[in-house]
């Protein structure tokens, strides 16, 4: 039976400042830096290195979600950034941020539909950075093709995809796994010869899994722990279709018939 779908995104936005939310983040991630997807900090810190930034650098980030990640990588690297999302709320919240935090000029942020030609100029960016969002991103081929053509000769586009399928999983497991949007799940190997139809080159490819797995058990268990006054702001059938979501995404993850794959590739 198909299930409806659940909204996670624009409401986390549109609620970021309200005190269970911050609460859920923190007790969820440990370090909270904004973040709305299955990455941490330590894995941020990780991985953020094989962009090869520096405060010359300017990044593209699909799918900027909240910000926080944005303004991390900024103060991290010192590099620019721009980041495109698609929901309003999350450009807003965003925004925001960014003024508070004195960031305005080296971080901005617009809509975007990364799912269709790209408004920036070939060899705009030195690196392109979408991390946990490839899954909502249907045009597989067509996004790739943008990143390679905004991308300089040498920059480098780092992203995950948590919904590779590396398992039997059934229509249920599915329908809850993608109750909150729009979803592409795809086998290995089809990213890997749309990068190269690209003319992008591999530069590294590992299981990312674990993060992904233990974010969504600590979400799922710090949202029951705060269950009524999420409930207030949310209401009791969004409560428990996110608690359904986070649970799957979990279950599915561990059990590795859903993975997290994380690459880096050059152009």
């Amino acid at each position: 039976m198909a299930k409806e779908h659940v909204d996670l995104y624009n409401a986390a936005y549109a609620g970021y400042a309200d005190s269970v939310h911050d609460v859920v983040r923190r007790e969820t991630y440990g370090e909270d830096i904004g973040q709305t997807s299955w990455i941490t900090s330590g894995e941020y810190d990780r991985v953020l290195p094989l962009l090869n930034l520096s405060a010359a650098s300017h990044v593209l980030e699909v799918a900027s979600g909240s910000g926080g990640p944005a303004l991390y990588m900024a103060r991290a690297t010192g590099a620019r950034v721009t980041g495109i999302d698609i929901e309003e709320s999350g450009i807003a919240n965003s925004t925001t941020l960014a003024e508070r935090a004195g960031l305005g000029d080296r971080v901005r942020f617009q809509l975007g539909n990364a799912d269709t030609p790209l408004v920036f100029a070939d060899n705009s960016f030195d690196a392109v950075i979408c991390m946990d969002a490839l899954n909502h991103l249907v045009e597989r081929a067509l996004v790739f093709r943008e990143w390679h053509r905004v991308l300089r000769p040498g920059g480098r586009a780092m992203f995950t995809d948590p919904c590779a399928i590396t398992g039997p999983v059934t229509n249920e497991e599915l329908a809850l796994r993608s109750s909150i949007g729009t979803y592409l799940f795809v086998p290995p190997g089809v990213n890997e010869t749309l990068i190269d139809q690209a003319g992008l080159r591999p530069v590294l490819r590992e299981d990312a899994s674990e993060s992904c797995a233990l974010v969504a058990a600590r979400w799922r268990d710090a949202r029951a722990q705060h269950r009524e006054a999420l409930e207030r702001v949310e209401g009791a059938g969004r409560f428990d279709g996110l608690q359904r979501f986070l649970d799957a995404v979990h279950r599915l993850t561990r059990e590795r018939r859903l993975s997290r794959i994380l690459y880096v590739v050059e152009k």
